[in-house]
């Protein structure tokens, strides 16, 4: 649901950096945890620049603001509605979701989602192989069938097709390359 950042103030306020739709809807949740199990309560949120300022119940210096940078908040599922517009989708849904191609092979699995700010990326472990990341839009992901456990990629629109380059190519490259070398002695 949300990351703590850096204390704000002395008051025992925090920056969160919330993932909910509305970040001012924290704690419309009701308790968050961390990973540990401990409960966190909002008292109060209010918009920063790229974040949110919150009031944690039982926060009330900089110092514990301070021990709380980098906790992880989440929420039970069973707090979170059930029904989802069309092509919504909770990210504890897709990890672990197989990764077709367009052919049906099973290209890897889908082990993160990242947002860096310009949208949505898939993290796709391949086995015995680097991990790729995909945008996750219509077009590299046309298909998402959670219940089925897959999701089907366009391997161009990802990005996973690699163009060979003709042989006349690298043929004249390599001897541009030595004309160079030999050039420089």
């Amino acid at each position: 649901m949300a990351v703590i950042g850096a204390a704000h103030g002395i008051k025992g306020e925090v920056r969160v950096r919330s993932f909910t739709g509305d970040p001012a809807a924290l704690g419309d949740y009701g308790p968050l945890q961390d990973e540990a199990g401990r409960a966190f309560e909002v008292v109060s949120v209010r918009p920063a620049k790229e974040v949110s300022i919150v009031r944690f119940k039982d926060v009330a210096t900089r110092e514990a603001a301070e021990a709380l940078n980098g906790v992880v908040l989440f929420i039970d599922r069973s707090a979170l509605p059930a029904d989802l517009e069309e092509e919504e989708f909770y990210h504890a849904d897709l990890i672990g979701l197989a990764v077709r191609d367009e052919k049906g092979a099973e290209v890897g699995t889908v082990s993160a989602i990242h947002d860096f700010g310009a949208g949505d990326i898939l993290e796709v472990k391949r086995k015995g192989r680097p991990s790729v990341m995909i945008p996750f839009t219509r077009a590299a992901v046309p298909e998402v069938a959670a219940a089925k456990g897959f999701v089907r990629i366009d391997s161009a629109a990802a990005g996973l097709v690699e163009e060979e380059e003709p042989t006349e190519n690298i043929r004249a490259r390599n001897i541009r390359a030595r004309d160079r070398y030999r050039a420089e002695r």
